[in-house]
């Protein structure tokens, strides 16, 4: 075996690192899905029926897409630490006491229908029509975790099974057996029925965001199965947002479009609009970017050469004075203006703030809006009280709109548990070079990566990747529950001799054959270690 240099030819700095709030969230996420199941502490929604935006199932898509994103832009190599992450959020999104609300919800209302008499008969199967609001998370979450482990865990028969056994009622357990490309047909199946402008969220009302993630999921499937139906689908779904006015002239797109009454009802919040574009911008960036002035307009505003977000009645009063008023948009008399009148645009039909910091930021994450994004983080992590808990970061709720100055702190659980921390986490274009190049098996087959390391092993990861170039794995690690043995190994490395650095020392050399893994036992704590395998 040749001799290898005592001192580390790779400089661990070149690699950029997570810093401690991003290795925060990613813990806090862990932290949630691995309470017993029926344990939803920190979950609690404004809306007790997990009928609003800050829902469960909106909390755990985004946590498992913040994931995704780390993990495909930043900790590569950490495939089993991810895999393992992704795969509770899964486990929790099919647990009843998250989809269970549609036996309610399918019943229909006037609120989203106003042309209805009765109630129609209701039904339990949370994915065979309507409520895309869960089955396209249900499908992007299992078609990323496809993409990004290339496991068919969720593609085989039964694979997303919904259980439905309430103790007292029903005429006894029920089950219903989908797998994910199922689970696709039958959400194209309605979107074709529906003339391509979507499928319905709630009944009645097809919603622009949450037919994003199906799209995005069925980009990922074509390439899987080499196949190329994403093509003629958003040909025909782009037609149809025009065609059915869901693009509105001051930019923000439709709050939602009634099928009976065949119309687009008007915004009346932005918040939808950035989460919207928060993953349109995969498909759809241009279109995006060319908007993004008109949409934020209001919702965004900048005062003392900062960025600052509005509550939704003070950003459309603001918008009103703008756009029909002829108001300065950069002047300070017409924010003020806009909190005095506020109170007009308030709903009273939906007594709850929309979830303004966390589909903001994600937004300004996505298009890369570096220093605005900036600006809204520094003000959460000044104002809207940042909680460490067992070694995780997140922002409790708060039910207060306003503090003292007019700022806005009201923070709901989809913001503070999962919203500012997929921002946080996520690049520029995150979702839209995800969308462009997917791994493929081909991909994960070449390159080696990290195993017998996960979350529950107390330890924070903050470099994990595969330097091609440098034929080198090079992995930070970080302990937040104090000094602890740490064993970890490396497979899929090239056959041939290896040198084991630790913190840019020499530790150990290590001859591989075929198929070998490399398995390295460092004692880690709350200082970050370096640990880097080079061929020799």
């Amino acid at each position: 075996m040749p001799s290898a240099p005592l001192s580390c030819p790779v400089q661990v700095s070149d690699y950029p690192k997570l810093d401690s709030k991003q290795a925060g969230h990613l813990r806090h996420f862990h932290n949630l899905v691995s309470q017993p199941d029926g344990e939803w502490h920190h979950f609690g929604s404004l809306e007790g029926q997990q009928e609003w935006d800050d829902a469960y199932r909106y909390q755990l898509a985004t946590m498992a897409y913040a994931a995704g994103v780390t993990h495909y832009h930043r900790l590569p190599a950490m495939r089993v630490a991810f895999k393992t992450l992704m795969r509770r959020m899964i486990h929790k999104m099919l647990r009843r006491e998250v989809w269970g609300y549609w036996f309610n919800t399918s019943l229909g209302g006037t609120l989203l229908d106003p042309d209805l008499k009765e109630l129609r008969k209701p039904w339990i199967d949370p994915v065979i029509n309507e409520n895309i609001m869960y089955s396209g998370h249900l499908l992007l979450m299992t078609s990323l975790y496809a993409m990004l482990f290339d496991d068919d865990e969720f593609e085989k028969k039964g694979g997303l099974t919904f259980t439905w056994n309430p103790l007292f009622w029903g005429l006894g357990k029920e089950e219903f057996q989908y797998d994910n490309r199922s689970l696709q047909e039958v959400i194209f199946k309605q979107m074709r029925e529906n003339d391509w402008v979507g499928v319905c969220c709630e009944p009645n009302a097809v919603f622009v965001v949450c037919n994003q993630f199906p799209i995005i999921a069925m980009r990922y499937n074509d390439v899987r199965d080499g196949t190329n139906n994403i093509e003629d689908v958003l040909e025909k779904y782009e037609a149809s947002l025009v065609k059915k006015g869901m693009l509105a002239d001051d930019g923000l797109y439709a709050a939602f479009f009634a099928l009976k009454q065949g119309k687009a009802v008007p915004a009346r919040q932005g918040a939808h609009t950035a989460w919207a574009n928060a993953f349109m911008n995969t498909w759809n960036s241009e279109k995006v970017h060319s908007l993004y002035d008109k949409q934020v307009l209001g919702f965004l505003t900048t005062a003392d050469g900062k960025t600052q977000l509005n509550p939704t009645g003070v950003a459309m009063a603001f918008r009103k004075l703008v756009l029909e008023g002829g108001e300065d948009p950069h002047s300070v008399e017409t924010l003020q203006k806009a909190r005095e009148n506020s109170s007009k645009f308030v709903n009273p039909a939906l007594p709850f703030q929309t979830v303004s910091w966390g589909l903001f930021t994600m937004m300004l994450s996505e298009l890369g809006k570096t220093k605005e994004l900036n600006n809204l983080l520094d003000f959460a992590d000044t104002h809207l009280k940042p909680t460490w808990e067992n070694g995780g970061l997140y922002y409790p709720r708060n039910d207060q709109l306003l503090d003292d100055d007019q700022n806005m702190i009201h923070v709901e659980p989809h913001s503070g548990n999962s919203g500012l921390g997929y921002a946080r986490l996520n690049v520029p274009d995150g979702q839209k070079k995800m969308w462009e190049k997917p791994w493929t098996r081909s991909v994960l087959t070449s390159r080696p990566w990290v195993d017998r390391l996960n979350f529950a092993d107390g330890v924070d990861f903050l470099r994990g990747t595969w330097d091609d170039g440098a034929d080198a794995m090079i992995i930070t690690l970080r302990s937040w529950t104090g000094s602890q043995d740490v064993t970890l190994s490396i497979r899929n490395l090239p056959k041939g001799d290896w040198a084991v650095y630790v913190d840019q020392r020499l530790k150990d050399t290590v001859a591989l054959g075929d198929g070998e893994e490399l398995t390295v036992t460092e004692k880690v704590g709350e200082d970050e270690i370096d640990i880097i395998v080079a061929s020799m």
